[in-house]
């Protein structure tokens, strides 16, 4: 006999008179917890008889059906065969080994499935918990990390002990059984080892749950102002039985002090309001939430502040990067479209005979990658040279100067005044580093930089004036002779532990007047917003253009992010998107500053339910702030999207809103126009929303009108009429059920008449191309070509066309549009300036970017090359190849 366990044969029992399979017995311990090495022992019986020939080596033999009768608590097995009895089935093991088993006569009690049963229990230790046996596949793992967490380090103890007891009953099921009494004992021994070892698997598992389930993280700003709410999110709502009331606030000396707490929409948030200024902490209460789950910290740090100051040293910053890098790491951003600002109606062009960037505070200029005044076009479409072109004879037109930047200098936008040309963009620059600090830093920095030309000979271009700040930039904006820039930097805090005095916190900074040198901010430069959640910096930088000094340039910096902004003549608006508990729920906090020349000093913040989509979803108006937001998302049944519009005081105080508009849409576009806003949502069909904003503490929705399609931009025509430049769509079938799928098709504009502002219409439309054709009028409003005098408005664009039988898009050809727009004529085409392809793809040098006209003449601007035409009859005048 081979001396192992023989296993249960396949064949059947007969259990009190019907067949059933025996299977064989599962593993005595979990697998891989431990060898469990079973150790030979000779019987002290007789030899167990060879299996019956033909069986299966290690295989119980047959038993007979007569006698395999179970009774109770035990069963007569036949003697012929060998009296085997019922063997427990935790010890029923086949070892890796061979062993030799006894054959005792005397029958034995079975034991009861009760205990049995505790089996799935003691097998379900995870697996994670259980050490593998090393192979070369799997080598020896090292020692643990010190480091390692406590949670872990108990749980692999418990595994051991849970080893350890499992050992010891292998060791007591291989002793041999003498009398009736000592099986009784044993048998009763090993009763309570199996409860034991069931209970201590359980534990395991609670043990491991509670360690490991996922935490509730709490986020929220550091700092408030003594008159704002502070709103803390959670990751999880609270539960409904735990009232606001049983969060606590304690004061600089741990007493309690009173506050005024409520609970925020969906119970994921609280709001504390009404305290005085000082240090305080915020006490979350023990099994807040549903489960096991509990919070990271049960208590949260925050100060209430009367003014925004400097910060005293770098150990603030430090501390400020800190926590908001630990909050930031939580919670993930989704996209958001980054456009600058302006305000409640467009500029007007009447008067001026060339071209003026289309913008949205009169008076606040934006800056574009072409500029013209009247006699020259300045351009830097193709992102390596300043271009000037001299368009005095338009039929003749001259390069006059082409400025390259040696690939140091990378321009983005320009601004024209008088003699003066600013050209704004970035570089890279190279910091002289040790050969330590290269192996933990990057030796470059990405630069945002204000370069002012000196342009009176327009032939040779001469640069006066460079300055600049460390990070992207949010936008620019210029009014008069100041010019204003607000960049992002985000400084690798996570390895500045090390530094000394922690100036690599610090952004940096450089001016031509002062040194060429790039040198961190001073201390007395930056400060922190209150309500600031984001471990970055909005630096500020306004430059008086015509000042060659440096008292010219004023550079501040506050911790805590903006990613847009909105400038009217007194005051630029910075807005934050802060992320609670998803990605796609967040608020907006706004951030009011002054603007008195290079002074920019910060006045108040806000906080706005919903994220705001761009420039034109805000404006100022009459000293009151006002902002349409999307709150919730598309395909969340839990927090469906949703729109507001919020109107606010000169103090940042919410005077009046209109909420839960057009629920499970979102908004695409917005435009305010004195006392009157505009919003468009969409999700099937494009809802444009009149609403009446005269009365700040009462607005309310005057109309509304349902089409197919959608707009992305709207631009005031007149006081009652509204152009939209956007999309066609079309609802197709869904063949697996449910909601129709919505196709986007061509290019559309619509003009819309909202003279009965209760009863707003689609008066004409326009649908230009197929599905593909785009127009970056879609995403940038400075591309809209306007003429106020001859009612034209015109837009680069690249027309494809589906191809019938196909599954692909034909482009067809690309250049621009123009189209004469009037309340009266509604929409006519006025020329097609476009060019078929003369291969399958687009000549970006020759893809047409900008439209702008001067007198009686049109240019269209393309990287490579620009044309003229005559207003008139739009006949080719002359074109010029860029050089």
């Amino acid at each position: 006999m081979s001396g192992q366990f023989p296993e249960v044969s396949a064949e059947t029992a007969q259990e009190s008179g019907q067949t059933r399979k025996v299977s064989a017995p599962p593993e005595p311990c979990p697998r891989n917890l431990s060898k469990c090495p079973r150790k030979s022992r000779k019987s002290p019986g007789k030899p167990v008889k060879s299996p019956p020939a033909g069986a299966v080596s290690g295989q119980f033999p047959k038993v007979s059906a007569e006698t395999a009768q179970e009774s109770g608590q035990s069963w007569k097995v036949s003697a012929e065969t060998g009296q085997f009895p019922k063997v427990y089935a935790e010890t029923a093991q086949v070892s890796a080994e061979t062993r030799k088993v006894s054959a005792p006569r005397s029958r034995v009690r079975a034991i009861p499935r009760s205990v049995r049963g505790n089996r799935a229990s003691v097998r379900a230790i995870p697996k994670s918990l259980r050490p593998s046996e090393p192979s070369p596949s799997n080598p020896p793992k090292p020692p643990p990390n010190p480091n390692i967490h406590a949670s872990h380090e108990k749980c692999i103890a418990l595994a051991k002990k849970f080893s350890k007891i499992c050992n010891q009953m292998k060791s007591f099921q291989s002793t041999p059984i003498t009398t009736n009494g000592e099986r009784m004992n044993q048998m009763n021994k090993s009763r309570w080892i199996v409860t034991l070892i069931a209970v201590g698997g359980v534990g395991v598992l609670m043990l491991a749950s509670f360690f490991f389930w996922p935490k509730v993280n709490i986020t929220s700003a550091q700092t408030v102002l003594a008159d704002q709410p502070m709103t803390v999110y959670f990751t999880a709502p609270v539960k409904p039985s735990v009232k606001a009331s049983e969060f606590y606030v304690t004061g600089g000396n741990g007493k309690k002090v009173p506050a005024k707490l409520s609970y925020g929409s969906g119970r994921a948030s609280l709001k504390v309001e009404a305290l005085q200024p000082g240090d305080y902490e915020l006490h979350v209460p023990n099994n807040s939430f549903r489960g096991w789950k509990r919070t990271t910290d049960s208590t949260f740090s925050f100060a209430v502040i009367e003014s925004v100051e400097p910060v005293g040293s770098i150990k603030e910053i430090e501390t400020f990067f800190r926590q908001a890098g630990q909050q930031h790491n939580r919670f993930m951003r989704s996209d958001i479209q980054m456009e600058s600002s302006s305000e409640d109606k467009a500029s007007s062009q009447g008067g001026n005979t060339y071209s003026q960037t289309n913008q949205q505070v009169e008076g606040v200029d934006e800056a574009d990658l072409v500029k013209t005044d009247g006699q020259f076009i300045y351009d830097i479409t193709n992102y390596e040279q300043l271009i000037i072109t001299d368009i005095r004879n338009p039929r003749k037109l001259v390069n006059a100067s082409i400025t390259g930047f040696d690939g140091t200098f990378y321009p983005r936008e320009l601004y024209v005044d008088d003699n003066l040309l600013v050209v704004i963009g970035s570089k890279q620059h190279d910091q002289p580093v040790t050969a330590d600090e290269a192996k933990r830093m990057m030796p470059t920095q990405e630069l945002s930089v204000i370069r002012v030309y000196d342009v009176t000979d327009r032939k040779q271009p001469k640069l006066i004036r460079e300055t600049g700040a460390e990070g992207y930039i949010i936008g620019t904006r210029k009014i008069g002779r100041h010019v204003y820039m607000v960049t992002n930097n985000r400084p690798m805090y996570w390895i500045q532990n090390d530094l000394p005095e922690g100036e690599e916190l610090l952004p940096k900074v450089f001016d031509s007047a002062d040194d060429h040198s790039v040198q961190p901010m001073k201390i007395d430069q930056v400060s922190i917003l209150p309500g600031a959640m984001e471990p970055s910096y909005s630096v500020i930088t306004a430059l008086d253009i015509h000042s060659g000094d440096k008292s010219g340039v004023e550079t501040k910096a506050y911790l805590g992010s903006g990613e847009q902004l909105y400038m009217s003549k007194d005051h630029v608006y910075l807005i934050a998107t802060l992320y609670g508990n998803q990605a796609t729920q967040g608020n907006s906090e706004v951030f009011k500053f002054r603007l008195n020349g290079t002074a920019v000093n910060f006045l108040q913040s806000a906080q706005l339910r919903g994220t705001i989509l761009n420039q034109f979803s805000m404006d100022e108006h009459n000293g009151y702030f006002r902002a349409v937001t999307t709150e919730g998302n598309l395909w969340d049944e839990k927090n469906i999207a949703k729109n507001h519009l919020f109107i606010l005081d000169n103090q940042m105080k919410q005077v009046g809103s209109v909420e839960n508009l057009a629920k499970n849409e979102r908004i695409y576009s917005a435009r305010f126009m004195g006392d009157r806003a505009y919003m468009v949502t969409f999700r099937e069909t494009d809802p444009l929303f009149v609403l009446d904003v005269e009365d700040p503490q009462n607005p309310e929705v005057l109309g509304e009108l349902k089409i197919p399609g959608f707009s992305n931009y709207l631009h005031p025509l007149d006081e009652r009429h509204l152009l939209g430049f956007g999309y066609e769509t079309v609802a197709k079938k869904n063949p697996q059920g449910g909601e129709p799928i919505i196709q986007t098709q061509g290019m559309k504009i619509s003009l819309f008449d909202v003279t009965d502002f209760a009863n707003p219409k689609e008066k004409a439309t326009e649908i230009i191309g197929g599905q593909g054709t785009y127009s970056p009028v879609q995403h940038d409003h400075h591309a809209l070509f306007l003429h106020p005098a001859r009612n034209l408005y015109g837009f680069p664009v690249t027309i494809y066309r589906e191809v019938k039988g196909e599954n692909f898009l034909n482009s067809e050809k690309a250049g621009a549009m123009i189209y004469e727009i009037s309340a009266d004529k509604g929409i006519i085409e006025k020329v097609d300036l476009t060019e078929k392809f003369s291969s399958d793809y687009v000549d970006w040098g020759k893809e047409v970017q900008r439209l702008l006209y001067s007198g009686d003449t049109v240019y269209t601007i393309a990287a490579n090359e620009i044309k003229s035409y005559s207003l008139d009859d739009f006949t080719l005048l002359d074109e010029l190849e860029k050089e």
